[in-house]
């Protein structure tokens, strides 16, 4: 049975050696933190996906093809000089302070969730993608919040002084 070129994968054999990308299919299970560290920096909605290309800091170009998406601070390959770090960018954000009653908190976050947009509680704080719905939202509830620069991993809620837990891929919008 033959197979037409136009059904198989870019043919990166054309390429010069250098060129070709590193294929990862899952992060490094015990990294060397010895090594030099090297980011690989993608924004919230790439590290999201399973199936995308990158190039890191270094000029590293890598394909993924992932069982699951990666997490900011995931070592996504090693060689034996450096270990390839996911960073996720900051983008911005508005943050509420939790310096309210629970159940005002929880009303707050939700009247976000009722609008199925995502958010995230740590400890101090509810931050939310700055978008207008949110800021509409949160001035017609008269709820003080202040527009910042995080990295934003909705879905990740803390539960007083515990580690921080995300919800699953169960829960998601």
């Amino acid at each position: 049975m033959s197979i037409e070129t136009s059904q198989l994968p870019r043919d990166y054999g054309a390429l010069p050696p250098r060129e070709k990308p590193v294929f990862v299919r899952e992060p490094v299970a015990m990294p060397n933190l010895a090594l030099r560290e090297t980011a690989l920096v993608v924004d919230r909605l790439t590290i999201a996906k399973r199936l995308w290309r990158g190039t890191a800091e270094d000029g590293t170009d890598f394909g993924f093809d992932l069982t699951a998406p990666f997490k900011h601070g995931d070592t996504v390959f090693q060689s034996t000089a450096a270990r390839y770090v996911v960073q996720q960018m900051e983008e911005p954000v508005v943050e509420v302070s939790l310096d309210v009653a629970p159940s005002a908190a929880a009303g707050i976050g939700w009247a976000i969730g009722n609008l199925h947009l995502e958010l995230s509680a740590e400890p101090s704080r509810l931050i939310a993608a700055d978008e207008p719905a949110i800021r509409q939202l949160l001035e017609r509830l008269k709820v003080p919040y202040r527009a910042t620069t995080a990295i934003f991993r909705p879905g990740r809620f803390a539960r007083g002084a515990q580690p921080t837990h995300d919800l699953g891929p169960s829960h998601q919008h």
